[in-house]
């Protein structure tokens, strides 16, 4: 049986095999098989922009294309917090700090939330069976809003995080489309199935025609709110939003 644990085992069998093509999903997978494997294609999904993974510093992996997405997602859904919660000045994230793309991200609001008027306040988490705890530790710090950035240990216990915030009276905002169906406010950011299926159309174009399309920035982001925060947050949302 592989070890699910050393992403290595599966690229190594991947290889012995000789596949046509591996499918990434996400960050630390692609950059595994990229990384190990220089011959066979890697089609990533729901993965940063190459040289955000550490990958490159100019041109993308000779073997890699799909689609990844820029920092800008973080932007976007940032700016979420002033336009539905105008009041709100502290925001609070917790991060695993193993996971790449959740150190990118957090420095990028830290960046950003200065012009926002925002101070962000965030706690390390190192598994899901510390999201409760560390979670209620940060809604302890007077926070007026939880964002949730794109980490897999928030993803994998995100409905102990809706669950304190809730208790707390405390909104969640986040970039991640899906995590508002499971009990966020908003987001504006990207839905994952479609992420999927733009990159699964990059891997037809390439078993089709045997040519790899360059790697390309996920082309859909939406704002996107849950009715039932909404309405616990006395929030009316705009047009432009997709109301769940």
């Amino acid at each position: 049986m592989l070890k699910r644990h050393s992403l290595a085992y599966p690229v190594s069998t991947m290889v012995s095999q000789q596949v046509d093509v591996m499918a990434t999903n996400a960050t630390i997978s692609t950059i595994t098989a990229v990384q190990r494997n220089a011959k066979i294609p890697v089609c990533m999904m729901v993965s940063p922009e190459p040289s955000l993974a550490g990958l490159t510093d100019a041109a993308a992996p000779s073997n890699l294309f799909g689609v990844y997405e820029t920092l800008e997602y973080i932007d976007t859904a940032l700016a979420l917090i002033p336009e539905l919660l105008p009041q709100a000045k502290r925001v609070g994230a917790i991060i695993n700090e193993s996971e790449p793309q959740s150190v990118d991200a957090l420095n990028r609001i830290r960046e950003k939330a200065q012009n926002l008027g925002l101070t962000i306040v965030s706690l390390p988490v190192s598994n899901s069976s510390e999201t409760r705890l560390v979670t209620e530790t940060l809604l302890s710090k007077d926070i007026d809003v939880f964002f949730a950035l794109p980490d897999n240990v928030i993803f994998s216990s995100f409905e102990t995080i809706a669950a304190a915030c809730n208790r707390a009276g405390v909104p969640v905002i986040t970039s991640e489309a899906g995590l508002v169906s499971r009990g966020a406010l908003a987001a504006f950011g990207a839905d994952i199935y479609s992420w999927g299926y733009e990159a699964g159309q990059e891997c037809v174009v390439f078993l089709k025609s045997g040519k790899m399309p360059p790697p390309h920035k996920l082309k859909l982001r939406k704002k996107i709110i849950n009715s039932e925060q909404a309405k616990r947050f006395s929030i009316q949302p705009g047009l432009a939003f997709t109301v769940i």
